[in-house]
């Protein structure tokens, strides 16, 4: 979800936090560093006060957003589907 977030072009801790719902400031701490450190991910941070930090995807992580993007369409076409099963072993257990 959050190199879906960084397609369109860089962005700010909070814009990514807002974008991708449900994750802990913790959790997408700990995944931004992860990505910056596997190099789909950099981290610009600009001298001001406050200062601004942006993230944005490097060439690699672009290269991630063609396959993703397949990955959504499915999720977004198949998402009744899915909520349905939820409901149905929910009601089982």
């Amino acid at each position: 979800m959050i190199v879906i977030a960084l397609s369109d072009g860089p962005l700010r801790f909070k814009d990514i936090h807002l974008t991708v719902q449900g994750i802990s400031g913790k959790v997408l701490t700990d995944t931004l560093r992860a990505l910056e450190r596997d190099g789909i991910v950099s981290r610009r941070v600009y001298a001001e006060i406050p200062p601004r930090v942006e993230y944005q995807l490097t060439a690699l992580g672009e290269t991630l957003s063609t396959p993703l993007g397949v990955l959504r369409s499915w999720a977004e076409a198949h998402i009744e589907e899915v909520l349905e099963a939820r409901e149905a072993y929910d009601l089982r257990s």
